[in-house]
């Protein structure tokens, strides 16, 4: 698990704001603002809240106009994991007004739903907080291209990061398990087995559908047991059985309201696709100024 929150890698974050402005630009460009505001027009915009929210991705605005014109100026009013409460304001930005036009659309969807990632990850590692010492996780449960500006966005709301991609953890879940068992019985032990002696260096998770499933996987020493759309009772047995032998995830369709009963618990961890796959993205608009002056 990544506990830490991670810098984006901004040289991966550029390549994804110019590939979003091509998608948006196309080969003929902002052809209403081309044709219909002055070249040499300026102006100023400020980005506001229109509802409460968690604060992420502001500096991914910022490179958006940037990347159009390096002469826009930028003043940042909020920082990423600042709370923003419906009217605040944001960031202000001026400079050419075509340039300001032309980059609205493309920044604003850029930190919208980075905000309203963040502003969810908040919301569930709070109730989680207060209802015991359980650890909201994400999942790879991400937008193709944008996984690692959603996983920062949750970090930044106070939950944590699972594995990032499937190169830093070793993860045996229900398909690998079903395959695994085409060479007879003993597959959670003889993948684990073949995961340590593969990656030594890596931890090693389970999934986990049964109690049965969740002892085969203690016995095999997993470091992680994930209890797979388990009832609270069924968790709570499993809990009892491990005896903090191995780490327990609960995962499978859990939502807000479930948080608090599972935390109870005792669990370790509480994994939500949910975080980045089904997020509604924050409330901001972008009003624009003439530039005074």
């Amino acid at each position: 698990m990544n506990s830490k929150l991670r810098e984006p890698d901004w040289k991966r974050v550029d390549l994804l704001i110019k590939l979003a402005l091509e998608e948006d630009l196309g080969d003929a460009g902002d052809v209403t603002s081309k044709s219909v505001i002055n070249a040499d027009a300026k102006a100023k915009a400020q980005f506001i809240s229109k509802e409460d929210c968690v604060c992420a991705g502001i500096e991914v605005a910022e490179r958006v106009f940037k990347t159009l014109d390096p002469a826009i100026v930028w003043k940042t009013h909020v920082q990423d994991g600042d709370p923003c409460p419906k009217g605040t304001l944001m960031a202000e930005v001026s400079g050419n007004a075509q340039i300001l036009l032309t980059a609205e659309r493309t920044a604003l969807n850029f930190i919208q739903r980075l905000c309203g990632i963040a502003t969810a990850s908040k919301r569930y590692s709070t109730i989680a907080a207060e209802n015991g010492t359980t650890t909201i996780l994400d999942t790879r449960k991400t937008t193709p291209g944008w996984r690692m500006l959603e996983k920062y966005a949750v970090a930044v709301g106070g939950s944590m990061n699972h594995r990032l991609a499937l190169y830093d953890m070793v993860m045996i879940k229900d398909n690998h398990r079903e395959i695994a068992g085409f060479e007879g019985p003993d597959g959670i032990a003889r993948s684990v087995k073949r995961a340590r002696e593969a990656y030594p260096h890596l931890q090693v998770e389970v999934e986990a559908d049964s109690l049965d499933e969740v002892r085969q996987a203690l016995a095999a020493k997993a470091d992680y047991i994930m209890l797979d759309n388990m009832s609270d009772e069924t968790m709570a047995e499993a809990i009892k059985i491990v005896k903090g032998a191995a780490k327990l995830e609960a995962s499978g369709g859990i939502t807000l309201p479930r948080i608090a009963s599972i935390s109870k618990l005792g669990v370790d961890f509480i994994s939500i696709g949910a975080l980045t796959h089904s997020v509604k993205s924050a409330d901001i608009s972008m009003d624009i100024y003439p530039e005074k002056g």
